[in-house]
């Protein structure tokens, strides 16, 4: 029997573990059967899709459902189901966990549950040919690690490989699918160390744990990075990703990651809000005050990447506690900053509120929030546009030093974003391709009613040569490169140890990019200290280097 295992990833880089557990359970209940994986992605063209799937001409499809590709995944079915009427087309993952068989076309089944735990009936009817419309797999079944050798170059190379040391949460948040089941199965260490070691002989760039909560148990998320940093070898280049409860990290956790080199590690942080009674609403109880301590902590090592999120819509979240969440949020400095929308997804318990709570979402996958009881739609609409215009102007790391000073003046985040926002609508910069050149536009037409214009201007355009540019755009007027090198030729001394040398100053000159900045400006980026003259002249090279946990183009101040 010729199965086809299916799924459409987000993108090319992710890979979907679902398809390679469910090609195990078969390989183990029907071992006479052709598999065939395929991951598209749901960016790919729709024809060509299909085309390759009835290409294979398989006699069953199964398809791993979730929200993110359900809307092409039911295109599929359905045009599916009329070219190969009486091929069995089979739902699992966890959008499909929550269909209503009977909305589905005729001859499809719905597989609700982890597929380890389905029973030998389903099996059995699979290879007879007499599927029903719906299985429901046990509860809470062992799971192990599905990959196996050929996978790593004909199905994951140049992909993020996801790896599951256990299942479930120790939270029970309202609005996460986590929360149906209890309780959380953690899998054997030894077991754990003897698969990743598997992975890691094969030299992934990224390794993402799936573990809702990593740092649940300190003294197994202690064993498990140990290990990992222990990997010689090209594993040494392995990025890992875990996501986390910033509330429960111990003292012996934080001192050591304070020892994790550079580029190893990323943590996903879920605060999701600071205010106290939305978070006991979605049942996510948080000490507040030892998360931001910790997650400042983090931020002060320098090592480590951290995403933190913020959700828009939960119960008892007004526009002036989402803007108290955003402010708080941004005072700790996070490299990634993203304000998610709520996502009423059913089966959750937040779903079976959405009356009490006055939740109106998407009819379709995402389910995304479009009002509340506390926020009407259109201060919801108003606040996701706000959130888009940090994700653009904040995330992509193009003006880190400009953001450090909104951070170090005290300036009000929300308030700033606020501003910001109703420059980027009046120029339609939402319809447009967000080019770092667009963005700095945006930046200095604002700064033109700014008491601090001037300034503002010096850290949009010291943030433009530093991140690699080296052509100022026309909204950055500054006196000509050539003009400010020709300069410094003059004024500069024949050595400038150990930046040259009387035999290597004609290549210096020659390969840096030199700018005049005011002595203010290099204070506010901390190239200058004390009484300095009333300005100074920056060179960019083409190097860059390390800072922050970032990259930027080196540079060199002088005065003179």
């Amino acid at each position: 029997m010729q199965i086809s295992l299916i799924t459409l990833n987000a993108r090319y880089s992710h890979s979907c573990p679902a398809l390679f557990q469910v090609r195990f359970a078969l390989e183990q209940a029907l071992p006479e059967s052709g598999l065939i994986l395929r991951q598209f992605t749901i960016n790919d063209p729709y024809y060509q899709t299909l085309m390759r799937i009835t290409g294979d001409q398989p006699e069953a499809l199964c398809f791993s459902v979730y929200i993110w590709n359900a809307e092409y995944t039911m295109r599929l079915v359905a045009d599916l189901r009329r070219i190969l009427p009486k091929t069995p087309i089979i739902l699992g993952g966890p959008e499909a966990t929550f269909m209503a068989a009977e909305s589905l076309p005729a001859g499809c089944t719905v597989v609700r549950g982890e597929v380890e735990g389905l029973g030998a009936d389903f099996f059995r009817d699979l290879a007879a040919g007499k599927l029903k419309a719906e299985y429901r797999a046990a509860s809470t079944p062992p799971f192990t690690m599905p990959y196996r050798e050929g996978d790593f170059a004909a199905h994951l190379e140049n992909r993020n490989i996801y790896y599951e040391s256990s299942r479930g949460c120790p939270f029970s948040c309202t609005y996460c699918l986590s929360s149906v089941e209890q309780g959380v199965r953690y899998r054997e260490l030894a077991e754990v160390e003897r698969e990743l070691a598997i992975i890691l002989a094969h030299s992934p760039k990224i390794i993402r744990f799936v573990d809702r909560t990593f740092n649940a148990l300190p003294e197994r998320s202690l064993a498990i990075w140990r290990f990992l940093l222990a990997q010689s070898g090209q594993a040494e280049k392995t990025l890992f990703h875990f996501e986390i409860a910033p509330e429960l990290f111990s003292e012996e956790m934080l001192a050591f990651l304070a020892q994790v080199p550079q580029g190893r590690f990323q943590f996903e942080v879920g605060l999701q809000s600071t205010n106290p009674a939305t978070l006991e609403a979605v049942n996510r109880r948080m000490d507040l005050a030892k998360a931001g301590a910790n997650i400042w902590r983090l931020v002060a090592l320098g090592n480590i990447h951290l995403h933190l999120d913020l959700i828009l819509g939960l119960p008892y979240e007004t526009e002036a506690t989402f803007r108290t969440s955003l402010n708080e949020a941004f005072a700790l400095k996070p490299h990634h900053l993203q304000m998610g929308l709520l996502k009423v997804l059913p089966g959750t318990a937040i779903s079976r509120a959405a009356e009490e709570f006055g939740l109106i979402s998407s009819a379709t996958p995402p389910y995304s929030v479009l009002a509340t009881r506390w926020l009407e739609h259109a201060d919801l609409r108003r606040l996701f546009w706000l959130g888009e215009c940090l994700e653009a102007f904040y995330n992509n790391r193009f003006f880190r030093n400009l953001m450090n000073y909104i951070h170090k003046t005290g300036e009000e985040p929300f308030a700033f974003f606020e501003q910001l926002l109703l420059i980027c609508q009046k120029a339609d910069f939402f319809s447009c391709a967000k080019t770092q050149e667009l963005m700095t536009r945006m930046l200095v037409e604002m700064a033109q009613t700014r008491p601090d214009r001037e300034l503002f201007c010096e850290l949009v355009r010291f943030d433009w040569l530093v991140s690699g540019q080296r052509i100022l755009p026309p909204c950055l007027v500054a006196e000509p490169h050539k003009e400010i090198r020709d300069y410094l030729w003059h004024h500069l001394s024949e050595e400038q140890p150990p930046h040259y040398t009387r035999l290597t100053r004609n290549e210096f000159f020659k390969r840096g990019i030199f700018a005049r900045f005011s002595s203010t400006l290099l204070k506010a980026v901390g190239l200058a200290e004390g009484e300095a003259l009333s300005s100074g002249y920056a060179c960019f090279l083409p190097e860059q280097e390390s800072w922050g946990g970032q990259q930027r183009q080196r540079h060199i101040v002088f005065f003179c």
